[in-house]
């Protein structure tokens, strides 16, 4: 499978999806952040990759990248947040917002 969101993630896509009144959560990894690559959200009325559940809208060139990943939404005392946990990951940043390869 291609990527996995669990239940937690689903539900405040949704919720986020209905604030902005948006079809699609998207998805793309592009070069940047403390190790090299990141990950780029941002929402679409029309999906522009491939279609993970209802939502979620990965985009084709960043598939290589996310293969076998779990999308998850962790709340903390701190905050809460969306992750990418990515078995592919060599290195990643402090904070989870940028990965190598």
């Amino acid at each position: 499978m291609l990527l996995t969101i669990t239940e937690a993630a689903e539900n405040y896509l949704r919720d986020m999806l209905d604030k902005n009144e948006k079809n699609f959560v998207t998805l793309s990894v592009s070069g940047g952040g403390c190790s090299g690559f990141k990950y780029d959200w941002d929402f679409a009325d029309t999906p522009n990759g491939t279609l993970i559940g209802t939502m979620l809208s990965v985009d084709p060139m960043a598939e290589m990248f996310l293969f076998g990943c779990t999308v998850d939404y962790v709340q903390e005392l701190g905050g809460s947040y969306l992750t990418v946990i990515n078995p592919n990951a060599t290195a990643s940043c402090g904070c989870g917002e940028s990965f190598a390869v």
